[in-house]
């Protein structure tokens, strides 16, 4: 407190965090300036979660972007959940962990180290902003370091889950899923990686590891990219993930 009574926050708070901390006040009131931009980023995040991935679109724009999966021959397929569309997706998670029964016939055994997945979740924004760049820096790390790929599927209306039915239709040994996270009033635009030893119908979030707030602003591609091998490293070596597998754990296991 000051003398007058008046309770100030620290002067340089709101330069550590996106959060609305430290907001300027217009006498007893927060100033319309911030009540605007609340109401914007309220909208955003509305806009994010209703809003629809063109997957053929996003399809397109991975084997364009990336030629790494055409020089590799990984194909890119197009899938869909159960969920037949965004309203039932928002009600029924449930349907969102598992495939329709024409995408489960498309995919068959090619067994691998790796199967990635690209779902839509509760923001597109997020995966159109961050996949393709994320996988720009991580692919070439992947081939260096000797990982075997199946064909990334991009599915509409997925939740986390899905990438257990599809990891384990083709019989990798390991999947890693690309998904938007659920937006806040700070950020719309945040993509999540979660990573899954042995996926299979049936797995849980304590069976896999998850990197989160993958964006500009956030956590960095380039910074992702090196923590994601990190743990596909150590994941591979130790035959698992999840709450067994701390990041940074298997350092120097890898080394020995």
């Amino acid at each position: 407190m000051t003398d007058t009574g008046v309770k100030r926050a620290a002067p340089n708070l709101r330069s550590l965090t996106a959060a609305r901390v430290s907001l300027p006040m217009s006498g007893h009131s927060i100033a319309t300036s911030e009540v605007l931009e609340f109401q914007l980023a309220h909208a955003q995040a509305r806009d994010a979660v209703h809003a629809a991935l063109d997957t053929e679109a996003f399809a397109r724009r991975l084997r364009d972007e990336l030629p790494m999966l055409a020089e590799q021959g990984v194909e890119v397929l197009t899938l869909r959940s159960c969920a037949v569309d965004r309203a039932r997706y928002l009600r029924h998670p449930q349907r969102g962990r598992s495939l329709d029964a024409a995408s489960a016939a498309v995919l068959k055994s090619m067994p691998c180290d790796l199967a990635i997945t690209i779902a839509d979740g509760l923001s597109a924004l997020a995966v159109e902003r961050n996949a393709v760049p994320l996988l720009a820096v991580l692919l070439p790390r992947m081939a260096k370091d000797g990982w075997t790929m199946g064909p990334v599927t991009v599915v509409q209306q997925g939740r986390v889950g899905v990438c257990d039915a599809i990891g384990e239709r083709l019989g990798a040994r390991c999947s890693l899923i690309l998904i938007g996270e659920r937006p806040g009033l700070s950020a719309a635009d945040s993509m999540g990686a979660y990573l899954t030893w042995q996926p299979r119908v049936g797995r849980t979030d304590a069976d896999r590891n998850c990197l989160s707030n993958i964006r500009s602003g956030g956590l960095n591609v380039e910074e992702a990219a090196e923590r994601l091998m990190g743990l596909m490293k150590t994941a591979r070596t130790m035959k698992l993930t999840g709450v067994a597998l701390k990041e940074g754990a298997g350092a120097s296991l890898l080394e020995g």
